[in-house]
């Protein structure tokens, strides 16, 4: 009988290829938040959530989310838009960079990577203290795991080498 049971380096390494697999659409995803941003500037966001919330509004003029909406739109700047704009696509360009390196298995994208998220955990924690928006409470848990993988594969890859 062949034995089939799954080793700590397998469930690493399967774990690894996942959070890759993610954050890779992740940086997608930012990329193309970043380009989409581009066209939407303050006056047309504006338009864009009136449009959006004016039937909820004319059913109850209190919504929270909807006024929410239009008080988050009509704060948005040009300054804001380019801010987003630079930070979605250069974030989604360097995730996908050190993504393809790592599938590559680049030893030198291992540490880079594990740096690289802690810079951006770095960040978004400055970001949580100005916005106290979960979603950064969430990104970051995913970054701290995805740390621990990637120093994990890390090992395992130089582990391998060293066997040779």
């Amino acid at each position: 009988m062949k034995d089939t049971a799954y080793t700590k380096n397998d469930i690493v390494h399967v774990s690894f290829e996942i959070g890759l697999f993610l954050k890779g659409i992740y940086g997608l995803l930012e990329i193309l938040g970043g380009v989409l941003l581009l066209f939407l500037n303050p006056h047309r966001l504006n338009l864009l959530t009136h449009f959006l919330t004016k039937h909820e509004l004319s059913e109850d003029p209190r919504d929270i989310v909807a006024t929410y909406l239009i008080s988050l739109s009509s704060s948005f700047s040009i300054s804001t838009q380019h801010f987003a704009v630079f930070y979605l696509i250069s974030h989604g360009v360097i995730k996908c960079f050190l993504i393809i390196l790592l599938w590559r298995r680049k030893l030198f994208a291992y540490p880079l990577t594990i740096i690289s998220l802690l810079l951006f955990i770095a960040y978004q924690i400055y970001r949580y203290t100005l916005t106290r928006s979960v979603f950064l409470i969430f990104l970051t848990l995913f970054d701290i795991i995805m740390i621990v993988l990637t120093f994990l594969e890390y090992k395992r890859i130089n582990n391998a080498s060293n066997a040779q």
